[in-house]
């Protein structure tokens, strides 16, 4: 099941074979094995790439599932043994984790020293299909997105936005900006991909903001770098800049009045047996947010 779900994700048996440590002539062995047995063919060799079948689709979609529940499974035995160290996998997108990750690691370590966190910064997206998938444990993403039915979310906080300007800019000299000020004016943003840049679009109710299509931006920093520039106005969240994102930068940031926040959000699967302890790192992620220095104008 492994070797198939490998093959629909990358569509190339030696990409499959690598993500499974294993050679290319055991991943094709192991799925002429399954075809065979099952009766089906999973998949088609063309002259430059691999189609699944929609029956190998079907059962790799199935096959994602099950894994997952493995892991699930693997994780009551550990939980019921409680004999070594946790190890958890825990995913987070990157306008969040920077920020939030390097203060709240060291209070997770202090209150929970049997827990080791292994950390991966990836999209929204990526996350969710890893936690389904079973690849990771637990993740740091923003809503509203799209979530499967199986995967539970705990609220952490709330996250408003600032304008982030130039010096000398028509709206560096205020401490709050509405969104009727953002009428007409195009934001430099995250490139697709990025929750992030959807949420920003959509922040101010009733109206629809507007992107610079000539430039995105790959990071926050990038973004910050930009406007300090004067290459434009950005919407930065308030994580970041409470976690000093622009400290050092010569740019000015006015709150953003009657935004809505995007919601962060700790989430895993409903089926673990690990809730109870997540729970408990949700608190020290809410603890951590609360203590971050708030930081209303950068110089």
């Amino acid at each position: 099941m492994r070797f198939l779900v490998a093959l629909s994700d990358t569509r190339n048996f030696s990409r499959a074979a690598e993500l499974c440590n294993v050679t290319q002539s055991t991943l094709s062995s192991g799925l002429k094995d399954l075809e065979g047995r099952l009766g089906v063919k999973v998949a088609e060799r063309t002259t430059h790439s691999v189609l699944m079948t929609q029956a190998g689709a079907d059962l790799a979609a199935r096959a994602r599932d099950i894994l997952a529940r493995v892991k699930d499974f693997e994780d009551v035995a550990q939980t019921a043994a409680r004999a070594g160290v946790t190890r958890l996998r825990l995913g987070a997108i990157p306008t969040v984790g920077p920020y939030l990750l390097p203060r709240a690691l060291p209070r997770i370590r202090e209150k929970m020293p049997d827990v080791r966190i292994y950390l991966r910064e990836e999209l929204t997206e990526t996350l969710v299909s890893g936690l389904v998938e079973g690849r990771l444990d637990l993740a740091l993403i923003a809503l509203p997105h799209d979530l499967p039915a199986e995967i539970e979310t705990e609220l952490l906080f709330e996250d408003g936005y600032s304008l982030a300007a130039p010096r000398g800019h028509p709206l560096s000299n205020l401490e709050t900006v509405e969104g009727e000020d953002l009428a007409g004016r195009e934001l430099l943003l995250l490139e697709r991909g990025h929750c992030l840049q959807q949420h920003a679009l959509s922040s101010v109710p009733g109206l629809t903001l507007e992107e610079d299509k000539s430039f995105s931006a790959t990071s926050l920093p990038t973004l910050v770098s930009m406007v300090e520039e004067g290459i434009g106005v950005t919407l930065l969240p308030g994580v970041a800049t409470d976690a000093g994102l622009t400290r050092g930068h010569e740019l000015h940031l006015s709150r953003l009045a009657g935004a809505t926040p995007r919601r962060v959000v700790l989430v895993w699967r409903q089926s673990t047996a690990q809730a109870a302890l997540f729970r408990q790192i949700a608190e020290i992620f809410r603890d951590t947010r609360s203590s971050l220095r708030t930081e209303p104008t950068a110089h």
